[in-house]
């Protein structure tokens, strides 16, 4: 198949153009025909993967190439309005934005309206569905909000022309003044019994009533048969197992009806099943629904096998436990074999191998994409502008996450177009086509909860969990919870960005998401004097972890070095260098030295006084390459030469834990990979007691960093 037009969907060739054509019997990007593979027994596939990775981009692919090719419902198991902006950017693009819906029944009729059109009017579900959408006399918003469903529904029926805004209004004025004439004790039947009226006097009600009186027995000693639609409603508003039981109900009739509408005409003539794209499926609407479904084709007894085709999407993965019999497939598993072999491999891809519904299931995780998809994204930019190996850095940087490589993606591009040369230490610093930030566009798209968001752009500075609750409580974040930190961490969870809320790992374990959020911190960080600026954050979180000297003096020198304190940092280094003589200290004072250069820099300009360069009244600056090469030198001379030494290793080892400072890629990196072990080597030669230790890990430290790994901490011999 030919490139996706959408950048998300780079990587998706084999779902988007070999899966799903096998089981619609179209192509994706062309006009033509595929042979259907699978046989009367489908799958229903479920795409699964984090925020950001690209689940919802494949349905909108998939909607854009099918519209008007095939019967197609695309629908949005959420409240209506989550997803409003969403759809109006995809309706603004060509494509066919999502439907929200709620519940289950709102799911079956966004679907039903979609497909109406050219499957038909579904004569026993639709009024099955205005059977159990009543309201409670007197409640004006409940009335609005279903009489605009109906609107929906008769109008895509046919049963009532106009816009929809009107149709709701003039639906609304029926039902309400045929209201009195259907007394009930209930006081939803009332109304039911309204609707179903006026939808008779459209429609002829009798097909309905007798499918639905056939499933439903009549209770013992009963003199006359109820209505069966109004026994449907009833049953339904009773909740509990008599609302599952309509539910299931419902489902039976919308796959009949649908699998009765392609007798053998259409299947002479090879017409498509319906396609049915159902975005957010872990969410209870959209849950329930493949619920039905799966259960309704695993079962011996249906009297029609339909063939439609449900790709659906999860956020997470699905539990062994919840779907244990589901098939799971890799994306490489669906690419295309060639010739005769093509129905032998859809075999391969999935079969039913057991009874329980999730048999029926195809869960394919979306995974990130590869470098090479980030160069071919990269690609409508002017290669002279952009560094050789910027598809490198960037790829290092998102991890190949689609939603973070597509906008820093389109980031450089823009700034290509304008004639602006992008280096990897650029990326994070661009901003989009619109103009603003890539960090805070990309973090409102995977953070939404702004409460949370904003928390984690302070909480992530601290060490782990304990610490951010300290910090939480020095600069009173406040909010509905007790513990701010855990709150801000279960949202983590919630958000499938983690498994657990960590007590002593970091606060954020996604590397991508904790790069985002500290650039974002730093960026926006208010002045110095500020409470909540990036200073005084670290100031608060050095002087906490002083308070805990037994382990904190590494985080303590970190924090000192974030807040562009290195002076601080360097002084106790070589103090301890020059004092500690047991071996064994060897391996605290290099861990020290490892964990301290991690430290984020500060915000560059007017933000902070750089104490490297105490004359300097401006803010810190980046010359961390200069000073590691010893190019001021004249400003260390208070310094005696380990001293110095020492402060032009930490300056290196600051700048290599950069993501961008790569040696493969970064001249000054690999430069600074050999200045760490000739550092190294000098100090080993002027300590007593550490110079074995020393030695080796001059030996091994410009290695690891060559290779981005962890710098290895050599046990001294006396340990």
């Amino acid at each position: 198949m030919g490139k996706p037009e959408t950048p998300l969907l780079y990587g998706r060739g084999p779902l988007v153009g070999s899966l799903v054509p096998s089981l619609t019997g179209l192509a994706y990007d062309e006009r033509a025909r595929r042979k259907r593979e699978f046989g009367d027994d489908v799958p229903v596939v479920l795409l699964t993967g984090q925020h950001g990775l690209g689940r919802s981009a494949v349905l909108d692919g998939l909607a854009r190439h099918y519209d008007k090719r095939l019967p197609l419902a695309h629908v949005q198991a959420v409240a209506p309005g989550v997803t409003a902006a969403a759809a109006v950017v995809l309706a603004q693009a060509g494509g066919v934005p999502a439907a929200p819906a709620a519940d289950f029944v709102q799911v079956l009729e966004r679907i039903v309206c979609a497909l109406a059109p050219e499957l038909g009017h579904f004569p026993v579900l639709v009024p099955g569905l205005f059977a159990v959408s009543g309201w409670s006399l007197g409640d004006a918003d409940g009335r609005d909000a279903v009489c605009a469903r109906h609107a929906r529904l008769l109008v895509a029926g046919g049963l009532l022309a106009g816009a929809e805004r009107d149709v709701a209004r003039q639906w609304s004025e029926r039902v309400e003044a045929s209201v009195a004439e259907a007394a009930d004790d209930d006081d939803s039947l009332p109304v039911t019994a309204a609707i179903l009226g006026e939808l008779q006097s459209l429609r002829g009600l009798a097909p309905a009533r007798s499918w639905y009186g056939k499933r439903h027995t009549t209770p013992d000693g009963a003199t006359t048969k109820p209505d069966a639609l109004l026994e449907l409603g009833r049953r339904f508003h009773r909740g509990g197992d008599y609302r599952n039981a309509v539910e299931n109900t419902l489902m039976a009739a919308f796959l009949e009806e649908v699998a009765a509408t392609y007798g053998l005409v259409r299947h002479l003539n090879r017409e498509p099943w319906p396609l049915i794209l159902v975005d957010e499926a872990h969410a209870p609407a959209g849950r329930r629904f493949l619920e039905l479904l799966l259960e309704h084709r695993a079962s011996a007894q249906r009297p029609h096998r339909d063939r439609i085709t449900v790709v659906a999407t999860r956020l997470g993965d699905v539990p062994q436990e919840e779907a244990p019999q589901a098939v799971r497939r890799e994306l490489a598993d669906l690419l295309p074999a060639a010739g005769g072999a093509r129905r032998k491999q859809a075999a391969a891809i999935w079969q039913r191998t057991g009874h329980d519904p999730s048999a029926g299931l195809l869960v394919v995780p979306l995974t990130p994409l590869s470098r090479d998809d980030v160069l071919s994204m990269l690609d409508r930019a002017s290669a002279r502008l952009l560094h050789p190996h910027l598809a490198s850095a960037l790829h290092s940087l998102t991890g190949g996450h689609p939603a973070a490589t597509t906008v820093l993606c389109d980031a450089v591009v823009h700034a290509a177009r304008h004639n602006r040369t992008v280096a990897p230490r650029d990326l994070l610093d661009l901003p989009t086509p619109q103009g603003r930030p890539v960090t805070q566009v990309l973090l409102e798209d995977l953070l939404p909860d702004r409460r949370q968001r904003d928390r984690l752009l302070v909480l992530c500075l601290a060490r782990d969990n304990e610490t951010a609750e300290a910090l939480a409580e020095d600069l009173r974040l406040d909010g509905p919870e007790q513990l701010p930190a855990n709150a801000a961490a279960q949202y983590l969870v919630e958000r499938q960005w983690q498994q657990s809320v960590p007590v002593g790992a970091p606060l954020v374990e996604s590397r991508l998401l904790q790069s985002l959020l500290v650039h974002e911190a730093r960026r926006t960080s208010p002045p110095p004097d500020d409470a909540h600026s990036w200073h005084e954050i670290h100031r608060l979180l050095h002087r906490h972890h002083v308070q805990r000297s037994d382990t904190g003096e590494a985080d303590a020198l970190r924090h000192s070095l974030a807040a562009g304190n290195a002076a601080q940092a360097v002084d106790i280094l070589a103090d301890e260098f020059g004092a500690e003589e047991a071996a064994q200290s060897v391996q605290h004072w290099l861990e020290c030295l490892r964990h301290c250069a991690t430290a984020p820099t500060p915000p560059s300009g007017g933000t902070g006084r750089d104490a490297n360069f105490p004359e300097d009244t401006g803010g810190w600056s980046d010359h961390r390459v200069e000073i590691a090469l010893g190019e001021h030198a004249s400003r260390f001379s208070h310094l005696d030469e380990a001293g110095r030494s020492i402060n032009r290793l930490l300056h290196a080892l600051w700048y290599l834990s950069e993501p961008y400072a790569d040696a493969a890629i970064d001249p000054d990196a690999e430069t600074l990979c050999q200045a760490v072990g000739d550092e190294l080597a000098f100090l080993s030669r002027r300590h007593r007691t550490w110079y074995a230790a020393l030695g080796r890990a001059a030996r091994d430290w410009p290695t690891a960093a060559r290779r981005r790994q962890i710098l290895p901490v050599p046990a001294s011999e006396g340990s």
